[in-house]
């Protein structure tokens, strides 16, 4: 009898639940880390070198810019003529971003015309520019802009390699936010929020279990038709229908009204949803936030040479998934670590994976930044405006997603 029970448990699946949230571009935290961004892509064009660590916040009738941001002066002077006719202000830059995003009627609560900017923006301390700038401080080469480590994720139960929970949350989002921009109903508000829970057997994606959207929308709506809409019109468009069951289960607006969002809402801070950003839980974050810096803060560049790391080990089918981290010292080019967690899944040593990644891939600060042309984002199609919306990560456009590691690290292993 005891070993019967023992043989009926063993075949018996594990079963467990993973959620990831998402939210979209109208989301208060999500405006302010598009200001951010979109004041990153404005001075990059000006000058691919120049330094930027630029916050945002976001509140009823008002935004605020502040942080520090140095452009080099000898660029500066050779286009100054076309810094005093062409490049953006601060202000002028937010309100085309809250414009871009939906917030155009006072009705909102926030409306890019009438909210007040206010600006305070400093010099990059001189203390950290030399252990960036190559050829100054203790280290020639361009150094990290400061200490910390960041992680990069990868798995195979996507096509993108990314966690189902957190790419069918973000495509529910992008679905309807194009809905809501084409007027597919003339009731939706930019604010949203969703998440997914996936139900796993023995690790593997079995089916959704629960599905969370909340979107702001007008007065004049009822719930019935808030409803009907996301289920039929968005999730069940955007999920697999293999993946649902008579037993998902569906809450939509779940407090039964969703009029006022935004910033009005809620005030928005640059680099408040880190985990929407990454991999919605899964893996691990390390450093900080990504949206407002620029390319040799390695928070940012670093992250995304983890992700082109992991994914190149997961699409050469070296293991089913895989986290790599990588560590820095402020002013050191170098890595201080790198480690490769591939959770078990591994087909070849792990320790041999770890040695290909150090042949093949450049994590110098200077070195990311020439892999993906960080410093020329519009030459390789994209902007860091786009980054600062659903995710950093998953989508195939950007450089970091490029799967052109694959047969050099199947040589190495």
């Amino acid at each position: 009898m005891f070993q019967r029970s023992l043989s009926l448990y063993s075949s018996s699946p594990e079963i467990t639940y993973f959620t990831s949230e998402s939210v979209s571009e109208g989301h208060p935290d999500k405006v302010a880390d598009q200001i951010s961004d979109g004041i990153l892509d404005e001075l990059l064009t000006f000058d691919p070198k120049a330094r930027v660590a630029c916050e945002a916040l976001c509140k009823t009738g008002l935004v605020v810019v502040a942080g520090e941001i140095t452009l080099n002066p000898e660029t500066v002077h050779a286009n100054e003529a076309k810094l005093n006719r062409k490049i953006k202000s601060y202000s002028d830059i937010a309100r085309n971003v809250i414009k871009e995003i939906g917030y155009d009627d006072p009705n909102n609560g926030f409306e890019y015309r009438s909210c007040g900017v206010i600006v305070a923006v400093d010099q990059q301390s001189p203390d950290i520019a030399q252990g960036v700038n190559e050829g100054e401080g203790l280290h020639k080469e361009q150094g990290a802009g400061d200490q910390g480590m960041m992680f990069g994720y990868a798995t195979n139960e996507t096509p993108e390699f990314m966690p189902a929970t957190l790419q069918y949350a973000h495509s529910i989002l992008r679905n309807l936010s194009k809905a809501r921009k084409e007027g597919s109903v003339n009731w939706l508000r930019p604010d949203a929020k969703s998440q997914v829970t996936v139900e796993y057997h023995n690790g593997k994606m079995k089916r959704i279990d629960t599905v969370v959207v909340s979107t702001m929308h007008t007065d004049d709506v009822n719930q019935e038709t808030i409803r009907s809409f996301v289920i039929e019109n968005i999730i069940k468009k955007t999920i697999p229908a293999n993946l649902l069951d008579s037993n998902t289960k569906y809450h939509i607006n779940p407090t039964g009204k969703f009029v006022i969002g935004g910033p009005q809402g809620d005030c928005g801070l640059t680099g408040r949803k880190i985990i929407v950003d990454t991999y919605g839980g899964h893996g691990a974050h390390g450093g900080g936030a990504f949206s407002g810096k620029d390319p040799s803060k390695v928070d940012r560049s670093a992250a995304y040479m983890g992700r082109y790391i992991a994914k190149n080990i997961v699409a050469a089918g070296l293991a089913d998934k895989a986290l790599v981290q990588i560590a820095y010292a402020i002013g050191v080019a170098q890595p201080v670590s790198v480690n490769v967690n591939t959770y078990g899944t591994e087909k070849v040593n792990r320790v041999k994976i770890e040695n290909a990644v150090q042949k093949v891939f450049n994590m110098t600060p200077a070195g990311i930044v020439k892999t993906f042309d960080l410093l020329n984002p519009k030459a390789n199609g994209f902007n860091y405006h786009e980054t600062a919306s659903y995710g950093h990560f998953g989508r195939s456009h950007f450089p970091w997603e490029k799967l052109d590691k694959v047969e050099e690290l199947k040589k190495h292993v």
